[in-house]
C-alpha cells in the first residue's frame, strides 16, 4: 500500500514504520492517524513481522498535532471532535496492545502527541540531544487523549509536573523519569542490537509476555492476579513452542524459531 504521510517496510522479521512529513516536522493529522492505523494492522497481521521500529525522518521526532488541523478541528461541533478524538484514541490504543514487541526511536524534539506514541511504545531509545514536551496546556488544550499512557510511563507526580508546566525536558530527564530507556549515538546500531536480542526469543512467548503485563499492570496482587499469572506459566509450559524451548535448553541446541531471526 502507498502511503501519503509515513512509510513501512520490511527487512527480515523487521518492519520499520516510519513518520514521514519531515518539512513540518512530521506533525500528524487525520490523515497520518488513519495511516498509522492501517500501518498496524498489517504488522499486526504479518506473522514474519517480530518487531515494529517506529521512527522518523528529518531532525525531529514529531512535532505533534499538525496545526492546520487543530485549527479545523476548532471549527466543528462537539460531536465531530469526539469523533476526531476517537480515531487518536484508537490509535494510541492499538500501537499499545500491538502483540508484537514495539521499538521507538527519537531523535531531535518529540512534543505533545509524539510523546504519547512513546509512551505506547514498549522500549524508547532516544539520542542524547532529543528533547520532550507535553506542550498543550500552552494552547489552550490538555493532553487527553495520550494521558493515560504518559502517566503509566512517568506516574501520575511527574505528570503533575510537566502536564501542567508544558517545560520542555531532555533525554536525561526523559530516562530518569521512565518515559526513555536507553540514550544513544546511534539510532541505527541500537535497532540491529534489539532486533538480534528481540528476534532470538520464542514469538509466541513475547506475545504472551507482553499479554501478561498488561493484564497485570497496576493491579493488586490478589488471589485473582496468581490465578492468572499460575494459569498463563502453565499454558505456555504445554505450548508447542514452550516444549521446543524446553527441550532446546536441555539438548543444548539453538530452538526452531532461532532460525529465522
Amino acid at each position: 500500500m502507498n502511503f501519503q504521510y509515513i512509510s513501512l517496510e520490511q527487512q527480515g522479521n523487521v518492519a520499520t514504520l516510519t513518520l514521514n512529513r519531515p518539512e513540518v516536522h512530521n506533525a500528524f493529522d487525520d490523515v497520518m492517524i488513519a495511516e498509522l492505523l492501517s500501518a498496524l494492522e498489517q504488522v499486526s497481521n504479518d506473522a514474519n513481522a517480530r518487531l515494529l521500529v517506529l521512527r522518523s525522518n528529518g531532525r525531529n521526532f514529531s512535532a505533534g498535532a499538525d496545526l492546520a488541523w487543530m485549527r479545523s478541528m476548532a471549527a466543528k461541533n462537539y460531536d465531530e471532535n469526539i469523533a476526531d478524538a476517537s480515531e487518536l484514541a484508537r490509535l494510541m490504543q492499538n500501537l499499545d496492545e500491538l502483540s508484537k514487541p514495539t521499538l521507538c526511536l527519537v531523535q531531535g524534539a518529540a512534543f505533545g502527541g509524539a510523546v504519547g506514541l512513546a509512551a505506547c511504545c514498549d522500549i524508547v531509545v532516544a539520542e542524547a540531544q532529543a528533547s520532550f514536551c507535553l506542550s498543550e496546556v500552552k494552547i489552550g488544550l490538555i493532553p487527553a487523549v495520550i494521558s493515560p499512557y504518559v502517566m503509566r510511563a512517568i506516574g501520575s507526580r511527574q505528570a503533575r509536573r510537566y502536564m501542567l508546566t508544558a517545560e520542555r525536558f531532555n533525554a536525561d530527564t526523559a530516562k530518569h523519569l521512565g518515559l526513555v530507556h536507553e540514550i544513544v549515538d546511534d539510532l541505527d546500531t541500537a535497532v540491529t542490537e534489539f532486533a538480534s536480542t528481540l528476534c532470538a526469543n520464542s514469538p509466541a512467548a513475547v506475545r504472551a509476555a507482553k499479554q501478561l503485563i498488561a493484564d497485570l499492570d497496576q493491579q493488586p496482587l490478589d488471589d485473582q492476579a496468581q490465578r492468572l499469572t499460575i494459569e498463563r506459566i502453565a499454558a505456555i509450559r504445554v505450548s508447542a513452542e514452550g516444549q521446543e524451548g524446553l527441550s532446546a535448553f536441555l539438548e543444548k541446541r539453538s530452538p526452531n524459531w532461532k532460525k529465522d531471526s
